[in-house]
């Protein structure tokens, strides 16, 4: 059996998805399922059992001899969110408390991890283990992500197999619950569809462009596919920490560009100031290091910018379908 915690949320249910389509049914998906904005997520998908977010580490005491392999990828995963008590108990102490347990009953591990870990980028965005105690976050959830990652290197007792797994700027179907923490291509297809035109943030900084702001996006059928791999393969594999981008670097402006075409419309862009309860803390460049994932036997070529847009804008946001 595997255990999805956050199975009802976007990256969750997406990785329920493709183990579905594996053939794989004997799922444990945990989360908080009070919220049916989410779970239509779920809707139509095969798995064994459910069990509510704050009953799970008693569940997994007594039903862990049945346990295969873990994803935990229940997170609070909002930016703008301040209260660092909220992220201390669920993305710390909870998934500290899930990594001592798995150590314990000896089942594989792979948790989420965030590229907001990166903070400014001065330290560049290597996934090496010797540059992470360095890297200086922008935000409270970031912080909180990076506190685990510290807190796991130090660790001399570990699962059997484990892997944090940084992810970037991820964007596809079943995020549509996530309202303003949503990608900017769900946000972008939506104006475009309703306005014929775009706003993207000015930049503040004299060196780059407005709408020159770069990120490295991937397409959640790719990171799916990873989690697929590291689950198939961690026999084989070396634990560690992982970066999960596409190792590429694209603008605000390609992806505008890039979601009109999907629209069949021609670009109209303008810039407004970003909201300076942001500002001070807004990455303008992010790029995953890949390296370490490539060496790992991840060899599949990952969408294009272009082409994750164009499936996603096309074959889910215009029908509001499900992956």
């Amino acid at each position: 059996m595997i255990v999805i915690t956050g199975a009802a949320g976007f990256i969750g249910s997406c990785l329920t998805s493709i183990l579905n389509q594996e053939g794989l049914q004997n799922l444990i998906l945990a989360d908080d399922f009070s919220r049916k904005e989410k779970n239509i997520n779920l809707a139509g998908k095969n798995f064994f059992h459910q069990v509510d977010r704050k009953d799970f580490h008693a569940w997994l005491e007594h039903f862990h001899p049945k346990i295969d392999f873990i994803f935990h990828l229940g997170a609070r995963t909002d930016t703008a969110e301040t209260d660092t008590d909220v992220f201390n108990a669920l993305n710390l102490d909870y998934s500290k408390e899930l990594w001592k347990a798995c150590t314990s009953y000896q089942i594989p591990l792979v948790y989420a991890s965030s590229a907001a870990t990166y903070g400014a980028g001065e330290h560049g965005y290597s996934d090496d283990h010797e540059l992470i105690p360095r890297l200086k976050p922008l935000n409270p959830y970031g912080e909180s992500k990076h506190e685990m990652d510290k807190w796991v290197l130090r660790q001399s007792s570990t699962p059997p197999f484990w892997a944090g797994l940084k992810f970037f700027n991820v964007y596809g179907p079943n995020e549509y619950h996530k309202g303003r923490m949503a990608s900017a291509i769900m946000h972008l297809a939506q104006q475009i569809r309703q306005e014929g035109k775009v706003k993207l943030f000015r930049s503040h900084r004299p060196d780059i462009a407005d709408g020159e702001q770069k990120r490295d996006f991937i397409y959640i059928k790719d990171v799916v596919r990873v989690c697929l791999h590291f689950m198939k393969h961690h026999e084989t594999l070396t634990s560690g920490i992982y970066n999960l981008g596409t190792g590429e670097t694209r603008s605000f402006n390609d992806l505008a560009t890039a979601c009109f075409h999907a629209l069949h419309k021609t670009p109209e862009v303008s810039y407004v100031d970003t909201p300076p309860g942001i500002r001070d803390n807004y990455q303008y460049y992010t790029r995953a290091e890949m390296e370490k994932l490539r060496r790992a036997g991840y060899h599949d070529k990952f969408y294009s910018l272009e082409e994750g847009v164009m499936d996603y804008v096309k074959n889910y946001i215009s029908e509001k379908n499900y992956l």
